[in-house]
Protein backbone atom coordinates (compact mmCIF):
# COMPACT_ATOMS: atom_id res chain seq x y z
CA UNK A 1 0.00 0.00 0.00
CA UNK A 2 2.74 2.19 -0.58
CA UNK A 3 3.26 5.51 -2.86
CA UNK A 4 6.84 6.24 -4.27
CA UNK A 5 7.07 10.41 -3.57
CA UNK A 6 8.26 13.26 -5.02
CA UNK A 7 9.13 16.67 -3.94
CA UNK A 8 7.86 19.92 -4.92
CA UNK A 9 8.72 23.06 -3.53
CA UNK A 10 6.67 25.49 -3.04
CA UNK A 11 6.56 29.70 -3.20
CA UNK A 12 6.69 29.38 0.90
CA UNK A 13 10.12 27.32 0.91
CA UNK A 14 7.64 24.78 2.45
CA UNK A 15 7.97 21.15 1.29
CA UNK A 16 5.38 19.57 -0.48
CA UNK A 17 5.45 16.23 -1.56
CA UNK A 18 3.45 14.48 -4.61
CA UNK A 19 2.58 11.07 -6.25
CA UNK A 20 3.68 9.39 -9.79
CA UNK A 21 0.84 8.25 -11.03
CA UNK A 22 3.08 5.50 -13.77
CA UNK A 23 5.90 5.79 -10.60
CA UNK A 24 6.63 2.22 -9.07
CA UNK A 25 3.91 3.09 -6.34
CA UNK A 26 1.46 2.75 -9.90
CA UNK A 27 2.64 -0.81 -10.57
CA UNK A 28 2.74 -1.34 -6.81
CA UNK A 29 -1.10 -1.35 -6.65
CA UNK A 30 -1.41 -3.92 -9.32
CA UNK A 31 1.04 -6.50 -7.57
CA UNK A 32 -1.21 -6.26 -4.69
CA UNK A 33 -4.34 -6.84 -6.53
CA UNK A 34 -2.42 -9.72 -8.19
CA UNK A 35 -1.44 -11.04 -4.57
CA UNK A 36 -4.70 -10.37 -3.00
CA UNK A 37 -6.19 -12.57 -5.75
CA UNK A 38 -3.74 -15.24 -5.58
CA UNK A 39 -3.88 -15.28 -1.24
CA UNK A 40 -8.24 -15.23 -1.46
CA UNK A 41 -8.23 -18.51 -4.17
CA UNK A 42 -5.46 -20.05 -1.65
CA UNK A 43 -7.39 -19.51 1.53
CA UNK A 44 -10.39 -20.70 0.05
CA UNK A 45 -9.17 -23.45 -1.23
CA UNK A 46 -7.34 -24.49 2.28
CA UNK A 47 -10.91 -23.98 4.00
CA UNK A 48 -12.44 -26.42 1.57
CA UNK A 49 -9.76 -28.92 1.97
CA UNK A 50 -9.85 -28.72 5.27
CA UNK A 51 -13.78 -28.44 6.47
CA UNK A 52 -14.69 -31.32 3.99
CA UNK A 53 -12.12 -33.48 5.51
CA UNK A 54 -13.70 -32.86 8.58
CA UNK A 55 -17.23 -33.00 7.69
CA UNK A 56 -16.45 -36.45 6.24
CA UNK A 57 -15.21 -37.48 9.49
CA UNK A 58 -12.04 -39.79 8.22
CA UNK A 59 -10.28 -42.16 10.59
CA UNK A 60 -6.72 -41.27 11.26
CA UNK A 61 -4.38 -44.19 11.32
CA UNK A 62 -0.43 -44.15 11.01
CA UNK A 63 2.03 -41.66 9.88
CA UNK A 64 -0.15 -40.08 7.05
CA UNK A 65 -3.35 -39.98 9.69
CA UNK A 66 -0.89 -38.27 12.03
CA UNK A 67 0.44 -35.67 9.19
CA UNK A 68 -3.00 -34.53 7.99
CA UNK A 69 -4.15 -34.37 11.51
CA UNK A 70 -1.58 -31.88 11.90
CA UNK A 71 -1.66 -30.13 8.78
CA UNK A 72 -5.05 -29.95 8.07
CA UNK A 73 -7.54 -31.53 10.36
CA UNK A 74 -5.61 -29.51 13.41
CA UNK A 75 -6.36 -25.91 10.70
CA UNK A 76 -2.75 -25.34 11.48
CA UNK A 77 -2.49 -24.32 7.75
CA UNK A 78 -5.33 -21.81 7.99
CA UNK A 79 -3.80 -20.46 11.06
CA UNK A 80 -0.56 -20.07 9.41
CA UNK A 81 -2.04 -17.87 6.58
CA UNK A 82 -4.37 -15.53 9.65
CA UNK A 83 -1.50 -15.19 11.89
CA UNK A 84 0.71 -13.82 9.15
CA UNK A 85 -1.77 -11.76 7.56
CA UNK A 86 -2.15 -10.13 11.10
CA UNK A 87 1.39 -9.31 11.85
CA UNK A 88 1.27 -8.04 8.05
CA UNK A 89 -1.81 -5.80 8.75
CA UNK A 90 0.72 -4.20 11.31
CA UNK A 91 3.64 -3.77 9.29
CA UNK A 92 2.08 -2.00 6.94
CA UNK A 93 0.07 0.37 9.64
CA UNK A 94 3.76 1.24 10.48
CA UNK A 95 5.02 1.20 7.13
CA UNK A 96 2.32 4.10 6.45
CA UNK A 97 2.80 5.74 9.51
CA UNK A 98 6.93 6.03 9.25
CA UNK A 99 5.56 7.13 5.60
CA UNK A 100 3.31 10.06 6.34
CA UNK A 101 4.45 11.23 9.81
CA UNK A 102 7.96 10.62 8.95
CA UNK A 103 8.34 11.40 6.11
CA UNK A 104 12.26 12.47 5.73
CA UNK A 105 12.92 9.32 7.74
CA UNK A 106 10.81 7.37 5.57
CA UNK A 107 13.28 7.62 2.82
CA UNK A 108 16.64 6.00 4.90
CA UNK A 109 14.39 3.48 6.51
CA UNK A 110 11.44 2.26 4.34
CA UNK A 111 14.22 1.07 1.73
CA UNK A 112 13.24 -2.56 -0.33
CA UNK A 113 15.03 -4.86 1.38
CA UNK A 114 13.53 -3.50 4.84
CA UNK A 115 10.06 -3.95 2.86
CA UNK A 116 10.82 -7.60 1.80
CA UNK A 117 12.21 -8.35 5.29
CA UNK A 118 9.36 -6.95 6.99
CA UNK A 119 6.52 -8.81 4.93
CA UNK A 120 9.35 -12.26 5.05
CA UNK A 121 9.32 -12.08 9.23
CA UNK A 122 5.24 -11.54 9.17
CA UNK A 123 4.75 -14.94 7.41
CA UNK A 124 7.52 -17.01 8.76
CA UNK A 125 7.21 -16.17 12.11
CA UNK A 126 3.47 -16.88 11.66
CA UNK A 127 4.23 -20.32 10.59
CA UNK A 128 6.65 -20.79 13.11
CA UNK A 129 4.16 -19.69 15.97
CA UNK A 130 1.33 -21.89 14.20
CA UNK A 131 3.46 -25.25 13.86
CA UNK A 132 4.83 -25.00 17.22
CA UNK A 133 1.60 -24.64 19.12
CA UNK A 134 0.05 -27.43 16.57
CA UNK A 135 3.07 -29.68 17.42
CA UNK A 136 3.04 -29.05 21.49
CA UNK A 137 -0.51 -29.38 21.63
CA UNK A 138 -2.43 -31.43 19.27
CA UNK A 139 -2.72 -35.56 18.90
CA UNK A 140 -4.45 -38.37 17.22
CA UNK A 141 -5.88 -40.68 19.43
CA UNK A 142 -8.10 -43.31 18.96
CA UNK A 143 -8.41 -42.41 14.71
CA UNK A 144 -9.38 -38.68 16.01
CA UNK A 145 -7.72 -35.94 15.88
CA UNK A 146 -7.37 -33.21 18.59
CA UNK A 147 -6.31 -30.23 17.76
CA UNK A 148 -4.84 -27.33 20.62
CA UNK A 149 -6.40 -28.76 23.63
CA UNK A 150 -3.35 -31.58 25.05
CA UNK A 151 -1.95 -29.05 26.98
CA UNK A 152 1.02 -29.97 29.82
CA UNK A 153 -1.07 -27.78 32.35
CA UNK A 154 -3.67 -25.29 32.88
CA UNK A 155 -1.38 -22.75 34.07
CA UNK A 156 0.13 -23.17 30.53
CA UNK A 157 -2.54 -22.83 28.50
CA UNK A 158 -3.77 -20.00 30.70
CA UNK A 159 -0.40 -18.27 30.01
CA UNK A 160 -0.74 -18.66 26.20
CA UNK A 161 -4.20 -17.45 26.07
CA UNK A 162 -3.54 -14.10 27.56
CA UNK A 163 0.10 -13.79 25.30
CA UNK A 164 -2.07 -14.54 22.43
CA UNK A 165 -4.67 -11.92 23.11
CA UNK A 166 -1.60 -9.79 23.78
CA UNK A 167 0.36 -10.10 20.87
CA UNK A 168 -2.22 -10.93 18.01
CA UNK A 169 -5.39 -8.20 19.25
CA UNK A 170 -4.63 -6.04 21.70
CA UNK A 171 -1.45 -5.21 20.20
CA UNK A 172 -2.91 -4.65 16.81
CA UNK A 173 -5.60 -2.53 18.13
CA UNK A 174 -2.94 0.17 19.67
CA UNK A 175 -0.78 -0.13 16.50
CA UNK A 176 -4.01 0.77 14.52
CA UNK A 177 -5.16 3.43 17.12
CA UNK A 178 -1.79 5.40 18.15
CA UNK A 179 -0.45 5.16 13.40
CA UNK A 180 -3.79 6.28 12.30
CA UNK A 181 -4.41 8.71 14.56
CA UNK A 182 -0.90 10.18 13.93
CA UNK A 183 -1.26 9.93 10.10
CA UNK A 184 -5.09 11.83 10.11
CA UNK A 185 -3.43 14.97 11.95
CA UNK A 186 -0.80 15.12 9.83
CA UNK A 187 -2.77 14.55 6.99
CA UNK A 188 -5.24 17.29 8.41
CA UNK A 189 -2.31 20.33 8.90
CA UNK A 190 -1.17 19.19 5.43
CA UNK A 191 -4.53 20.15 4.03
CA UNK A 192 -4.57 23.26 5.84
CA UNK A 193 -0.94 24.57 4.67
CA UNK A 194 -2.18 23.40 1.28
CA UNK A 195 -5.32 25.88 1.69
CA UNK A 196 -3.07 28.75 2.45
CA UNK A 197 -1.04 27.72 -0.97
CA UNK A 198 -3.90 27.76 -3.40
CA UNK A 199 -4.47 30.18 -6.05
CA UNK A 200 -0.77 31.28 -6.95
CA UNK A 201 0.18 28.88 -8.66
CA UNK A 202 -2.49 26.27 -10.02
CA UNK A 203 0.33 23.20 -11.16
CA UNK A 204 1.58 23.16 -7.21
CA UNK A 205 -1.94 23.70 -5.90
CA UNK A 206 -2.80 20.63 -8.38
CA UNK A 207 0.17 18.65 -6.75
CA UNK A 208 -0.27 19.08 -3.57
CA UNK A 209 -4.58 18.31 -4.01
CA UNK A 210 -3.24 15.17 -5.50
CA UNK A 211 -0.94 14.45 -2.54
CA UNK A 212 -4.05 14.57 -0.58
CA UNK A 213 -6.15 12.45 -2.12
CA UNK A 214 -3.67 9.55 -2.11
CA UNK A 215 -2.79 10.25 1.27
CA UNK A 216 -6.52 10.38 2.00
CA UNK A 217 -7.15 7.49 -0.16
CA UNK A 218 -4.94 5.16 1.40
CA UNK A 219 -5.25 6.38 4.98
CA UNK A 220 -8.93 5.73 4.55
CA UNK A 221 -8.75 2.07 2.82
CA UNK A 222 -6.37 0.94 5.93
CA UNK A 223 -8.33 2.17 8.56
CA UNK A 224 -11.90 0.41 7.16
CA UNK A 225 -8.97 -2.48 6.57
CA UNK A 226 -8.31 -2.17 9.95
CA UNK A 227 -11.75 -1.14 11.78
CA UNK A 228 -13.16 -4.52 9.76
CA UNK A 229 -10.55 -7.03 11.31
CA UNK A 230 -10.95 -5.43 15.06
CA UNK A 231 -14.72 -5.95 14.52
CA UNK A 232 -14.93 -9.66 13.08
CA UNK A 233 -11.92 -11.07 15.19
CA UNK A 234 -13.01 -9.54 18.61
CA UNK A 235 -15.71 -12.05 19.15
CA UNK A 236 -13.17 -15.07 17.81
CA UNK A 237 -10.24 -14.02 20.30
CA UNK A 238 -11.99 -13.42 23.01
CA UNK A 239 -13.68 -16.97 22.72
CA UNK A 240 -10.40 -17.80 21.97
CA UNK A 241 -8.88 -16.38 25.61
CA UNK A 242 -12.03 -17.48 27.36
CA UNK A 243 -11.68 -21.60 26.45
CA UNK A 244 -7.82 -20.86 27.99
CA UNK A 245 -9.11 -19.16 31.40
CA UNK A 246 -12.20 -21.59 31.68
CA UNK A 247 -11.22 -25.01 29.49
CA UNK A 248 -14.44 -26.84 30.47
CA UNK A 249 -16.82 -25.03 29.08
CA UNK A 250 -19.52 -26.63 27.15
CA UNK A 251 -20.76 -25.67 23.31
CA UNK A 252 -17.14 -25.30 22.79
CA UNK A 253 -17.61 -26.26 19.20
CA UNK A 254 -20.95 -24.50 18.25
CA UNK A 255 -19.18 -21.20 19.34
CA UNK A 256 -16.10 -21.73 17.68
CA UNK A 257 -17.52 -22.38 14.31
CA UNK A 258 -20.09 -19.30 15.03
CA UNK A 259 -16.97 -16.72 15.69
CA UNK A 260 -14.60 -18.18 13.46
CA UNK A 261 -16.73 -17.55 10.56
CA UNK A 262 -17.02 -13.62 11.39
CA UNK A 263 -13.46 -13.74 11.10
CA UNK A 264 -13.44 -15.56 7.62
CA UNK A 265 -15.73 -12.56 6.84
CA UNK A 266 -12.54 -10.49 7.15
CA UNK A 267 -11.18 -12.87 4.75
CA UNK A 268 -13.63 -12.37 2.12
CA UNK A 269 -14.43 -9.26 2.04
CA UNK A 270 -11.03 -7.74 2.28
CA UNK A 271 -10.54 -8.04 -1.80
CA UNK A 272 -13.19 -6.25 -1.93
CA UNK A 273 -12.25 -3.38 0.28
CA UNK A 274 -9.26 -2.93 -2.23
CA UNK A 275 -11.28 -2.82 -4.99
CA UNK A 276 -13.64 -0.41 -3.71
CA UNK A 277 -11.28 2.10 -3.17
CA UNK A 278 -8.18 1.55 -5.91
CA UNK A 279 -8.98 2.44 -9.49
CA UNK A 280 -6.25 0.08 -11.13
CA UNK A 281 -8.10 -2.80 -9.19
CA UNK A 282 -11.42 -1.24 -10.05
CA UNK A 283 -10.68 -0.71 -13.51
CA UNK A 284 -9.37 -4.29 -14.07
CA UNK A 285 -12.38 -6.43 -12.35
CA UNK A 286 -15.03 -3.60 -14.50
CA UNK A 287 -13.13 -5.20 -17.19
CA UNK A 288 -13.53 -8.87 -16.49
CA UNK A 289 -16.98 -8.42 -15.85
Amino acid sequence: MTEEIDEVQTTGGSTVTTSSSHGPGFYFQYAVMIIGIVGTTANALILVVIFTMKICNIRLMGTLGYWLCMIFLSENLLWISINGSTINLMSITVERYIKVVHSKWSKKLLRNWVRCSAAAFAWIIGAVYSMALTFSTSDVIDGVCYGYVIWKSETAALIHGIWNYGSFFLLAIFIFIFCYGKILLVIRRQAQVMASYMGPEPSISHSQTQLSHIQSNITKTMILVSAFYVITWTPSNTFYLITHINPHLTLIDTAYYVFTFMGFLYISANPFIYAAKFNPVRRILVGLI
